[in-house]
């Protein structure tokens, strides 16, 4: 599965400091579908350097042990070229952090050549979504509703606050044909239930993954993404009729269990099955 594929079904994005290199590996075997290197927020003015230095190492050929993207520092930061300069031969793909706009993302993917991940985290990222989403270079999009809250001055855990927000990264990702948008992160690491509440929420809007702060928050997030096994058997049912010619993915439709399967509801099971 090619590093693109690998981001677009990813359920868990694991961040971890750039600056605490004794983590990386513990992080890479929580079972994280994606290891966020943390260049930005959890890395202070200070230690920049020294992290970028650490994440270099990391990447070099054979020491991977999954898949990493790296949270580079903002366009406009004195970090930010050095950073691009010292990483894109990894092909790593970057998160973008404060993403506002398709030109800076463009720009980015020129001047870089690596797959991005935009973080819509200020106002001017929702309202842009459609056209971030549909950059040239982006595989997905992710939500970053703490520094957003600040913008809006809401509480971050409020929830109507952030439907219109969910809703528009879900619409975007649609449109431009990637998959659903990544969750924010849930603060709370001792409250498994509300990380679970959170998760499900989201999963209800049609996000189809989830930014962790902390390795045990990863199995859990897991455990909701994963189609249930009564989604798992009609998915395949479908899948089934349509290796059989009982149904074609180009038109027409069938009954199966009683519901009426046309190529939208093919498309479904064929995403229910990609996330196995």
């Amino acid at each position: 599965m090619s590093v693109h594929a690998q981001i677009g079904a990813a359920r868990s994005f694991l961040f971890v400091p750039a600056s605490r290199a004794d983590r990386f590996e513990k992080a890479h075997a929580s079972g994280s579908d994606v290891v966020v290197l943390d260049l930005e927020d959890a890395v202070s003015a200070g230690d920049k350097s020294t992290a970028l230095a650490s994440v270099v190492q990391w990447l070099e050929p054979g020491r991977r042990q999954s898949v990493s993207i790296v949270r580079i520092n903002a366009v406009n930061s004195r970090w930010h070229e050095n950073e691009i300069d010292s990483l894109r031969r990894f092909g790593v793909p970057l998160m973008v952090p404060k993403t506002d706009s398709p030109v800076m993302v463009e720009a980015l993917h020129r001047r870089s050549g690596l797959p991005l991940v935009p973080l819509i985290e200020t106002p001017a990222g929702v309202f842009r979504a459609e056209s971030i989403a549909a950059a040239e270079g982006v595989v997905r999009v992710a939500l970053g509703h703490i520094d957003l809250a600040a913008a809006l001055r809401v509480d971050p855990d409020s929830r109507d606050a952030f439907l219109y927000t969910r809703s528009q990264l879900v619409l975007a990702s649609a449109g431009a044909g990637i998959a659903g948008p990544v969750d924010g992160v849930t603060t709370s690491l001792d409250d498994p239930a509300r990380l679970i509440d959170d998760v499900m929420h989201a999963q209800a809007m049609g996000l189809t993954g989830k930014l962790c702060i902390h390795p045990r928050q990863v199995d859990l997030v897991h455990d909701v993404l994963r189609p249930s096994e009564a989604d798992i058997a009609w998915a395949r049912r479908v899948a089934a009729a349509v290796d059989a010619g009982w149904v074609s993915e180009g038109g027409g439709a069938v009954a199966i269990d009683g519901e009426m399967v046309d190529p939208p509801v093919i498309s479904r099971a064929r995403t229910i099955l990609a996330r196995l």
